[in-house]
């Protein structure tokens, strides 16, 4: 790594990315609400700011040179069986897209969705579950990490407020985005990679605009939002235990899981 890992760095980066996507949004001229209703919408509301956010992070991770500890574990997780509860949110995200009325969508507007899906995962999963994760590692014990991050995650969705979003659905979509940010935490532990997470990030979002904008009747991947969010809060332990991920070159010496963090 060209730069050591530290905590402020990772508070830095984070910041940075919520401002980049409130400005390029607020410019665009597109009120949160209004995204994904239409392909013009989707496109200068969401994909636009996501495609600059992207180049930024990728460039930032170069000169950090920290895109194998963002994207890879040393040692994934000795409990791998957490991964039933990612896989019952991409079933989830299958039978969105199943009950989603794709006659109502053009070709310009599916291919607004692709990108956003491909960008959203990306971005939000280098940023929070990727650099933002390295950076903590450096000097907190696994479980404030994971703590810290999924927290950080789920608060940046209140950026949707300034944006036009009412508060209540802002908070709402905060809370389950911290809890659907533990599976795909859990994902990266039990694979040994972010990449998958990323993936299956950017599905997630896509059904869930693809059935918003057009559903068929009910559409019960939606129920199972909550569901996945309640059970990666119950089993995220067994992923945390005994987890090292310090970084390599990171002058601090190992704390013990569950002892209080130390300061930045």
């Amino acid at each position: 790594m060209r730069v050591t890992p530290r905590v402020w760095i990772g508070i830095v980066i984070f910041i940075g990315y919520v401002l980049v996507i409130y400005v390029v949004t607020k410019f665009s001229g597109v009120p949160f609400p209004e995204i994904g209703k239409s392909a013009e919408t989707t496109w200068r509301g969401a994909v636009l700011d996501l495609a600059i956010a992207a180049v930024l992070l990728a460039i930032t991770t170069s000169l950090l040179g920290w895109w194998r500890p963002a994207l890879f574990e040393r040692k994934r997780s000795r409990h791998t069986w957490p991964i039933f509860v990612p896989i019952i949110m991409f079933i989830a995200a299958i039978a969105n897209l199943f009950t989603t009325d794709w006659t109502k969508f053009d070709t310009s507007f599916v291919l607004s969705l692709v990108a956003l899906g491909l960008l959203v995962g990306f971005c939000e999963e280098l940023m929070s579950r990727g650099l933002v994760l390295t950076a903590f590692r450096s000097r907190l014990p696994e479980v404030w990490v994971w703590l810290l991050t999924t927290a950080l995650f789920g608060g940046m969705h209140l950026v949707n407020a300034a944006l036009g979003a009412p508060l209540t659905n802002s908070l709402a979509q905060a809370g389950l985005a911290a809890m659907s940010g533990t599976a795909f935490y859990i994902l990266r532990r039990t694979t040994g990679s972010l990449i998958w997470a990323m993936l299956l990030h950017g599905l997630w979002d896509t059904s869930v605009f693809a059935v918003g904008h057009a559903s068929l009747g009910t559409a019960f991947g939606s129920y199972l939002g909550p569901v996945v969010g309640v059970l990666s809060i119950a089993v995220v332990y067994w992923v945390i235990k005994g987890t090292d991920e310090r970084p390599l070159d990171s002058p601090a010496q190992p704390v013990a899981a569950g002892a209080v963090p130390a300061k930045p």
